[in-house]
């Protein structure tokens, strides 16, 4: 695998270096075929989205996303990565229309979003688990072979000129936990 392909991490697997699919897996225990380029799963709004969007326009290749599987209940995930994709964000970071709690994009700039818009259709499978139907789709968009975005776009992740101020209207992620039930904790430091 090119090591300059998906830099940030995360609970993926990668399989076809030249695959034009990525897949995200929402609330599934689903393994696609090795035709895709990447496949993992998506629990948060935020840090997990942004995961996935520096990962995905790291390997130009990439030009569909398949969202599949049922949205995680209070995140809603999937749905602000789709809001994501349509909509991208307003002046304070937040996913424009994205119904999460805390859709907040804070670690990737705004070249690295339009990108991501740019570079991918989102393909909805929302609410979809069955297997076949799934192998289906993403083998009819594999089939496709669209040609490659261009150039690898790396996302540096943007760090923190300040400290944290109490008027700040942006998701205080450092400040904030999710607890196993869903609910917002916050955290000391």
């Amino acid at each position: 695998m090119n090591q300059e392909y998906y830099p940030w991490g995360g609970e993926f697997t990668s399989c076809s270096q030249n695959g034009c699919v990525a897949v995200v897996l929402l609330n599934i225990n689903y393994k696609p075929n090795e035709v895709v380029a990447i496949y993992g799963s998506l629990r948060t709004e935020n840090i997990g989205i942004e995961k996935i969007v520096a990962n995905v326009i790291s390997n130009p290749n990439i030009r569909y996303l398949v969202i599949c599987g049922n949205d995680i209940r209070g995140h809603h995930s999937g749905m602000s990565l789709i809001a994501l994709n349509k909509n991208g964000i307003d002046d304070q970071h937040k996913i424009i229309n994205a119904p999460g709690a805390i859709p907040y994009i804070e670690n990737l700039n705004d070249e690295a979003i339009e990108r991501f818009r740019d570079q991918i259709e989102i393909i909805d499978l929302l609410g979809i688990t069955d297997k076949n139907k799934l192998d289906k789709t993403i083998d009819s968009l594999s089939i496709k072979s669209p040609p490659s975005f261009g150039e690898p776009y790396i996302a540096i992740k943007i760090i923190a000129e300040s400290s944290v101020k109490l008027n700040d209207k942006r998701a205080l992620h450092s400040k904030i936990i999710i607890n196993y039930m869903g609910k917002i904790e916050r955290r000391d430091k």
